[in-house]
């Protein structure tokens, strides 16, 4: 019998409660463990599905967040996601690339390459286990370069919440790592789109029609896009007084930017982050205060329902002893590939063992920004849960160890000012 669709919405709104409620409770319990937030978050989402709470009698997964309730969830979760991004694309700042320019290029590209070969050679092994989704068959092509693509991510968002909270930020370490996961983020976004590309096609025709338009979106983007954004911004930041509208102007220009690539055939989340990468960089105080904070702390109270969205997902109890198996090596090529790759180009660029290895740590990082690529996995039919559960569970444990061994430097004197974080929620 189908509920009632006030019904349905209660109870939506009482899973944010308590998602939200949840999620804070666990947030300073992991704060003196040295972790970022995410890493609450993201253990609060399986926690609260089946890998734990559905281990308890009477199926309480199921009855806390229905199934015909989850819809709602996922809808509130994808505001969140196509504004979290939006932000992305808007905080990433060349200039940091500039300074460094040689050093910064050395390691994003070894960071990411290493990883993406490793990944690709392991994406053969786990593919003939992992070849079905849903009752479709997987192509090996999609499946392998997804794979060696998700290795390659560093999360940008969290790795410079890292850095703030250690005081690196004024350092070279904490520069080199920040510009580095820059580029690399950019990188790693146009190696999905085009993965996307190839798992959304049907063929080779559908393949070039999809590279078409998404070449028409970017010529568009770049050409006319770009300008009207900066004349709306410099029209409704006269005087350092922002407009108010301003900010639903911004939001909604993200979420067309969303809904015009999903109908080119290519995940939502690559209009809101190239919205992002068009808006203008001169941004003042008074943009800072009225469209980006309020924007950020929309994506803090928004991106916990993600979590449990994809945490409902997660079940650890499915795996078996082969899944363990997957899981353990994962996890072992995920880390050599960022930990080696990074942390050999950062000692070729004069930073002494140490330091080096600091920077291998951030960049192995991967936190938020490797759980959105995951569900647009799922989305696409590339991973089957199983698969997506080993995934989830190699972004938590290369995200949490940074904690321990990223140094932190002592309090600042009083007078330093703190780094603005880039994004509210930093996952």
């Amino acid at each position: 019998m189908a509920q009632n669709p006030t019904q349905l919405l209660a109870e939506a709104m009482a899973d944010v409660a308590a998602v939200l409620i949840f999620s804070a409770a666990l947030a300073p319990v992991f704060r003196r463990l040295r972790q970022p937030q995410v890493i609450a978050e993201i253990l609060a989402g399986i926690a609260l599905g089946p890998s734990l709470l559905g281990l308890l009698p009477g199926n309480l997964p199921a009855r806390l967040f229905p199934v015909a309730g989850r819809t709602d969830l996922s809808a509130i979760a994808q505001v969140g996601i196509l504004l979290f991004m939006f932000l992305i694309g808007w905080q990433m700042s060349p200039g940091e690339i500039r300074r460094s320019r040689n050093s910064v290029v050395g390691v994003s590209l070894s960071s990411i390459a290493l990883p993406f070969a490793a990944g690709i050679g392991l994406a053969t092994w786990l593919y003939h286990d992992h070849t079905t989704v849903a009752g479709h068959h997987v192509g090996e092509t999609a499946f392998t370069l997804f794979v060696g693509t998700a290795m390659a991510i560093t999360a940008f968002p969290v790795l410079a919440r890292i850095i703030l909270e250690h005081r690196l930020q004024a350092t070279r370490v904490g520069t080199l790592a920040l510009a580095s996961a820059a580029v690399g983020d950019v990188l790693a976004w146009c190696m999905l789109s085009v993965i996307s590309a190839v798992a959304a096609s049907s063929g080779s025709g559908s393949l070039l029609r999809i590279v078409g338009w998404s070449a028409l979106y970017v010529a568009v983007l770049a050409l006319v896009v770009r300008p009207l954004l900066k004349l709306l911004v410099d029209r409704m930041s006269s005087d350092g007084d922002v407009s108010p509208l301003l900010l639903g102007i911004l939001a909604g220009g993200a979420f067309v930017a969303g809904y015009v690539t999903n109908q080119i055939g290519l995940d939502a989340i690559f209009g809101a982050f190239s919205f992002g990468l068009v808006m203008p960089r001169e941004a003042g105080y008074g943009l800072q205060a009225r469209v980006r904070e309020p924007m950020e702390h929309i994506t803090t109270l928004l991106l916990p329902v993600f979590f449990v969205s994809t945490g409902l997902s997660v079940d650890v109890t499915q795996l078996g002893g082969g899944g363990w198996l997957q899981l353990a090596a994962i996890a072992a090529v995920a880390c050599a590939g960022k930990l080696i790759g990074a942390t050999g180009a950062a000692r070729l660029s004069g930073l002494s063992w140490r330091d080096s290895r600091t920077v291998g740590f951030l960049m192995n990082t991967r936190g938020l920004t490797e759980l959105i690529i995951l569900n647009a996995g799922v989305t696409m039919g590339v991973l089957d849960h199983r698969m997506f559960t080993m995934m989830v569970i190699m972004a938590l444990v290369t995200t949490a160890m940074a904690g321990p061994f990223v140094p932190r430097l002592p309090e600042p004197e009083p007078a330093a000012r703190r780094l603005p974080s880039p994004v509210g929620q930093g996952g």
